[in-house]
């Protein structure tokens, strides 16, 4: 009887293992011939953009590289850079008090974010470039006395340049405010009374606990705000702040060529939206490790042919167990 025991748990153990079963990719033949069509659509469209005599591509080489689009250039690239950091810096600080228990805090900030996201933005770049129609001077003192600390020249002091950061700044503080309480809001309370419970005061909290966990909630959106901010600068060269695009005018004012004068800012334009994408997708990349399924760049889904993008993440405790467990 012991014999018979081993002799089966022998059979058992040496029997062969079951044929895997063969997986078979469905075709999605409707995908591919729609991604041919829009292939051919996209083709057809780019050629007949060459080929137009309309376009004078010869315009656009002799403008693309000159002098004067580099000093817009430069500009536009400053006013992105400056705006977006005076917007993060005091839009983090509205978040904050939107989300205090004061209420003349949270009623002010409200205010603020209610006054810059409900006008338009071009309405609040005119405003600045012509607030010398408004107060001839610049007065910095204490209210209803005649005690002045500063007094200037508001022409003087509110330059172009000044004038859209201004608009730019304050505008996009108002819109950054929403997405860092949103990221806030969305980090455990738990943690911030866990911080409490070790003594840490509330901004050592605030800036070592909350932040870091919320700026993967901050991140995405913030990269496409600083996007946006970039073609936004645009719409400075109503109060002639000598941007890319206060010079592009410039120029097809005296030649009339405004087709390929405007080919020239989109071109401009799409290479520096191309360049800012780099940084956004790594930074999302960064912030995003650990979530379910990961983030996979654009070009490697691309080449993948999507694979990659529907392959679901292996935790490190799946892939313990399957080194543990082989069969």
């Amino acid at each position: 009887m012991t014999t018979a025991s081993v002799t089966a748990g022998t059979s058992r153990t040496d029997a062969p293992p079951p044929d895997e079963p063969r997986i078979v990719p469905v075709r999605h033949w409707g995908r591919w011939i729609a991604a041919l069509a829009a292939l051919l659509a996209v083709g057809g469209l780019v050629g007949s953009l060459a080929q137009n005599a309309n376009l004078h591509w010869d315009i656009v080489g002799n403008y693309l590289f000159e002098g004067l689009i580099f000093d817009g250039l430069a500009t536009t690239l400053w006013l992105t850079v400056a705006a977006m950091t005076l917007g993060l810096v005091l839009g983090t600080l509205l978040a904050v008090l939107r989300l205090s228990h004061n209420p003349v805090l949270y009623g002010l900030s409200t205010l603020f974010v209610w006054v810059f996201r409900g006008t338009p933005l071009l309405v609040q770049i005119i405003f600045w470039g012509y607030a010398a129609a408004l107060y001839k001077k610049v007065l910095i003192g204490i209210p209803f006395t005649h005690i002045t600390f500063f007094s200037g020249d508001t022409n003087t002091l509110l330059t172009p340049s000044v004038a859209a950061l201004l608009a730019l700044g304050l505008n996009e503080a108002a819109y950054a405010s929403e997405i860092v309480r949103a990221g806030i809001q969305s980090v455990d309370p738990g943690q911030t009374e866990a911080a409490h419970s070790l003594g840490m005061r509330p901004a050592l909290t605030m800036r070592r606990i909350v932040l870091p966990q919320a700026m993967r909630v901050i991140i995405p959106p913030m990269g496409n705000e600083t996007i946006n901010m970039l073609k936004m600068t645009a719409l400075v060269s109503v109060i002639a702040a000598h941007d890319l695009m206060s010079n592009i005018q410039d120029v097809y004012a005296q030649n009339y060529q405004v087709i390929p004068m405007l080919m020239v800012a989109s071109l401009w334009y799409l290479a520096l939206v191309s360049l800012l994408s780099l940084p956004q997708a790594w930074l999302e990349r960064r912030y995003g490790r650990g979530q379910s399924g990961g983030r996979v760049s654009p070009l490697a889904r691309l080449f993948s042919g999507g694979v990659l993008a529907r392959k679901p993440a292996t935790s490190r405790a799946d892939t313990n167990e399957t080194a543990k467990d082989p069969a």
